[in-house]
């Protein structure tokens, strides 16, 4: 198994367990793959949900770049409810676990066809 395939399945385990969500796992897939590199390493895996300029980063690069969203305070509120249902507590939050859940929250599936 390569190394994305164990990291793939460790964000379909926080799906499920944290999210409760069944993965799509070719969407999950696409996503991590969306990623790049960042998923290899420790600090840029994770969002720091208490940290405004990386909530502006994911508004910015991937709700408005990525998927093509309009700019709104829906964008924001979309992040901030993921992270809460993430759980506050929860010190990892895996950024392609948040990318999965803002792209299937905002229907946006095709951007990864």
């Amino acid at each position: 198994m390569s190394r994305r395939d164990e990291l793939i399945a460790k964000y379909a385990e926080d799906l499920k367990s944290k999210m409760g969500v069944t993965p799509d796992m070719d969407l999950l897939t696409k996503v991590v793959i969306g990623c790049g590199p960042s998923i290899y390493n420790q600090d840029s895996e994770t969002v720091a949900g208490s940290d405004p300029d990386e909530l502006a980063r994911v508004k910015n690069s991937y709700l408005v770049k990525k998927l093509g969203l309009a700019d709104g305070p829906e964008l924001m509120a979309a992040i901030k409810s993921v992270l809460e249902k993430y759980g506050t507590s929860n010190r990892n939050k895996f950024r392609p676990v948040i990318y999965y859940m803002l792209c299937t929250q905002f229907n946006k599936q095709s951007v990864y066809n």
